[in-house]
């Protein structure tokens, strides 16, 4: 493992999470850079929005994660703060299958830097409106329940009434009868919790984001030392495999510096020519 900065070393960085999130957050970034995360929670972060639509998200995603960073220092009387934010996106491949973007944003007050991790892949947010027992427990199963966790609302995503965090097959039958009994068309909307503590595949997404985030800050510009040297600029132009001539895919990144002008050119370190399939003069 490589040695850790000293930049932040033996600094404490405040994380504001109600959800668990410091348990994967906090070793990827102590390892890391040898600082300790601190942990807070006396803020309600359901506040700023929740997956379960009962108090909408003001503003992006980057803003969200940004403004828990800000309230963590605050509360924590910190220079640094760690703020995290997920969201549910459809897949950027066919635009059918759920797919989970986690970022966590790391702001260093003294320094006046802001660095983001970013970390993506398939997600678990799924649906269905039933009153058939067996339809639901099939839907349970196929989402990884108890271990993903469950919300239940009578008649429609969109009744207010709600039952969170089910996690026991006892708890999800009682919540099932709860809201067909309750709901006027007999029937119960139920979803995958999307909250971190509730959702697996989410944690595990976060956890790679807050890595993503700790080689981005070990990441020292060579010209003034400034953390968070990273990839701006993708460069196209791969050579064909076949025919030789510039595809669309990668075959270098322009790293640069978040304080000075320092630029550089890493060419990519896999293959060096493109499959002929992604080239278009040989696929007009």
């Amino acid at each position: 493992m490589q040695a850790p900065i000293p930049l932040y070393a033996g600094a404490q960085i405040a994380l504001l999470t109600r959800h668990g999130k410091q348990r994967v957050i906090a070793p990827a970034l102590e390892d890391a850079l040898g600082c300790r995360v601190r942990h807070v929670d006396g803020y309600d972060t359901d506040l700023l929005g929740t997956f379960t639509r009962e108090i909408p998200r003001i503003g992006t995603q980057v803003e969200a994660a940004r403004k828990k960073a800000r309230i963590a220092m605050e509360l924590a009387g910190l220079p640094f703060g760690l703020g995290s934010e997920g969201a549910f996106v459809p897949d950027p491949f066919l635009g059918m299958a759920p797919w989970n973007v986690e970022v966590v944003v790391f702001i260093d007050s003294l320094r006046n830097l802001e660095i983001a991790g970013i970390a993506q892949g398939r997600g678990s947010f799924r649906h269905l409106l039933t009153n058939e027992w067996l339809a639901l427990e099939a839907f349970a199963r196929e989402v990884g329940f108890p271990g993903q966790q469950l919300v239940v609302r009578p008649h429609d995503q969109h009744d207010r009434r709600i039952r969170k965090g089910i996690r026991t097959w006892p708890e999800l039958e009682a919540a099932r009868d709860w809201a067909t009994a309750a709901a006027e068309n007999g029937l119960a909307f139920v979803e995958t919790d999307g909250r971190a503590h509730a959702n697996p595949t989410r944690m595990a997404h976060i956890g790679l984001a807050a890595a993503d985030l700790a080689a981005r800050i070990a990441s020292l510009c060579p010209a003034c030392g400034t953390p968070g040297y990273w990839q701006v600029k993708r460069v196209a132009g791969l050579p064909c495999a076949g025919c030789g001539a510039p595809t669309r895919e990668t075959r270098a990144w322009v790293y640069g510096c978040l304080k000075c002008d320092q630029r550089e050119m890493r060419p990519l370190s896999g293959p060096a020519h493109a499959d002929p399939g992604r080239c278009d003069a040989c696929n007009p």
